[in-house]
């Protein structure tokens, strides 16, 4: 048995039973807020040109794009995940070499579900087994310091939930699984230097992808089938030598992953929860700032900070601004929050914060370092023209796994993100239907979704 095989086997044998009801719950939790960041990014100048696109080619409607329309499985997939992934506001799991965004694979595992109609109880598995098998991997295989992105592992979880929604025997899963992970090996540039549009898209096209394997597998088409250990396999290439035994695996990890407080790059949530804390409760002018100075760990540091993956004081869109520290702590202290207002261009551009921002000095400590993924450790200092400091350290923010988010504050962050978008009993109908997923076919909830109004 290869090593893909040995996947497909832990895939194609998973059950809702296996379960636990934190997962269930966090599960849940996960989709409610996923879906308030698709519904809320409707209006995103990226899903406005994939939507046109959409339209231009068609596609066999099939399954539901979030805000109305059907197309072709894959492209829905495309589509949604694209909407899930674009205010960059969706969950995080956090391995010591690698940062994944685990809800990338919801906009897969709907399309696929839906297509099959499938019930709640195998919705929540399917999403579970991508949850699951994309956070093993981002552990043991981390590709970020080879030069490859965090989609690689996406594309075999993304696979791997898809093929189990779409009812595929073991053999079709490994071939899914298979052709995914060969064909879709991303490079880690999408998130250096100056950032682009495909910053919010390389999950979403992993998506579209992963998906479009799982029909093929579906249809007959085979992969390499040691996609793994082969020779010029993941681990000959990219990865290393690595080992998991899938059959002692679970479906837990996803209560492992955390959920974002801020509109804002995961790394950099414990640093903005002290910037509010200390504008809350200080009371002092922008203008009378004269320095800023953040140590924080280094993924923090490398990824958003100004380090190993380039500057971050050159700030001109969206993609750029919600990937800088300098441009979300300025930005912080001027508007008391971040949140989608916060990267209009009008706001990105303005005076006020691009100067504010040229203050903030960041720097990685190596004792913090130590500590990440358990904690995010990081302190703060502001100086004033008066000789007053102001200091703050954080290890963790209400999201992180030490202080959990609650189905109140789920619920509340997806009103505020979907209220422009859709009316209130569509809301609360969705809010119904996502904490009884159980007792409810998928096909009820996309129903919903594809008539907000």
């Amino acid at each position: 048995m290869t090593e893909v095989q040995d996947l497909a086997k832990f895939v194609y044998n998973r059950h809702y039973r296996d379960l636990s009801k934190k997962a269930v719950k966090e599960l849940k939790l996960r989709l409610l807020d996923s879906l308030g960041c698709a519904i809320g990014a409707q209006k995103g100048e990226p899903a406005e040109m994939i939507r046109q696109q959409i339209h231009a080619f068609g596609g066999n409607p099939l399954t539901t794009m979030i805000g109305g329309g059907k197309t072709a499985p894959d492209r829905a997939a495309f589509y949604n995940s694209a909407l899930i992934r674009y205010l960059d506001y969706n969950d995080s799991y956090l391995a010591k070499k690698e940062t994944c965004h685990p809800s990338d694979n919801i906009g897969s595992i709907l399309a696929a579900a839906e297509y099959a109609d499938r019930n709640g109880e195998d919705f929540l598995t399917a999403l579970a087994i991508a949850y699951q098998v994309q956070c093993r991997l981002s552990d043991v295989a981390p590709v970020r310091d080879k030069g490859f992105d965090h989609t690689v592992q996406g594309a075999y979880g993304a696979a791997a939930g898809a093929a189990f929604a779409l009812g595929l025997d073991e053999n079709k899963i490994a071939n899914a699984i298979a052709i995914s992970a060969t064909a879709y090996n991303a490079l880690r540039v999408t998130r250096t230097g100056n950032l682009s549009h495909w910053k919010g898209l390389a999950s979403p096209s992993t998506g579209w992808t992963s998906t479009h394997s799982a029909f093929l597998a579906m249809h007959g088409i085979t992969g390499p089938e040691e996609v793994f250990e082969g020779n010029k396999g993941f681990k000959d290439t990219i990865a290393g030598d690595f080992t998991i035994d899938w059959q002692k695996e679970d479906l837990e990890r996803v209560t492992g992953t955390i959920i974002k407080k801020y509109n804002a790059e995961i790394h950099s949530q414990a640093t903005l929860e002290g910037v509010q804390e200390l504008i809350q409760a200080n009371r002092f002018s922008p203008e009378d700032i004269v320095k800023i100075d953040l140590n924080t760990f280094n993924v923090a540091y490398n990824i958003i900070g100004g380090g190993e993956e380039g500057g971050k004081k050159n700030i001109r869109t969206k993609e750029e601004a919600d990937h800088s520290l300098p441009y979300m702590i300025a930005v912080m202290i001027l508007d008391g929050n971040v949140l989608p207002a916060q990267y209009l261009p009008e706001r990105i551009l303005k005076n006020d914060v691009q100067q504010l921002l040229q203050k903030v000095q960041v720097k990685e400590n190596k004792a913090y370092s130590e500590l990440f993924p358990n904690a995010m450790v990081c302190d703060l200092t502001i100086y004033l023209k008066d000789g007053k400091r102001l200091y703050v350290d954080k290890k963790d923010y209400e999201g992180f796994f030490t202080r959990p988010a609650s189905w109140e504050t789920i619920i509340h962050k997806f009103k505020t993100l979907a209220s422009p978008y859709a009316e209130e009993k569509k809301l609360d109908k969705i809010i119904e239907t996502v904490k009884g997923m159980e007792k409810h076919n998928l096909k009820e909830l996309m129903e919903i979704l594809g008539n907000l109004q």
